[in-house]
């Protein structure tokens, strides 16, 4: 599985990873980094770390790793949004983007993978609760309140029409292995 970070939507979802980058911009790099090393160790898993670079940064696109995680700087004039779609677009193995921005969301569930919200992610990696699917658990097997018995028989149906989706199904196995 490729794990694709937006890394600034992330430390700014985060408090414990704000407070870093209220220092400076690379003190919150570096304390993202801290922080996603000891999960990818854990789990294993190809981890993209995507930052914004088009205002001051480089004018080509510039590449690092540390601890296992590949790190990417979008180039000067392009966003980081702009190189998450192009990895997602490219991307031959199962993806999850971790982001809160709609859009980039978006666009990588019409290119067939998952998403995480950014606060989501954190707390996983934090280990303040495990990944839960986006449609409540509660309730019925599939997410939906049961509807109690009033002993007459109605037209309530039941089958296929109340399962969920496959990509939904999908997005879910996904998630599940975070």
């Amino acid at each position: 599985m490729h794990i694709i970070v937006d890394g600034y939507n992330l430390i700014r979802q985060w408090d414990q990873l704000r407070r870093a980058e209220r220092l400076t911009l690379e003190e919150g790099r570096q304390a993202l980094l801290r922080f996603l090393i000891p999960y990818r160790q854990r789990k294993g898993c190809h981890l993209t770390v995507v930052f914004d670079g088009w205002e001051g940064g480089s004018a080509h696109e510039e590449r690092d790793r540390v601890g296992g995680i590949d790190i990417l700087y979008s180039r000067r004039g392009e966003k980081a949004d702009e190189v998450i779609k192009r990895l997602a677009e490219r991307s031959g193995e199962e993806l999850v983007v971790v982001t809160s921005d709609r859009d980039i969301g978006n666009f990588v569930e019409r290119s067939g993978g998952a998403v995480v919200a950014s606060p989501t992610f954190a707390a996983i990696v934090a280990g303040v609760h495990g990944p839960t699917p986006a449609s409540p658990m509660e309730g019925g097997r599939d997410g939906r309140e049961e509807e109690p018995e009033t002993g007459k028989r109605g037209t309530k149906k039941k089958g296929p029409a109340r399962k969920i989706s496959r990509r939904e199904r999908e997005r879910q196995k996904r998630l599940m292995k975070l």
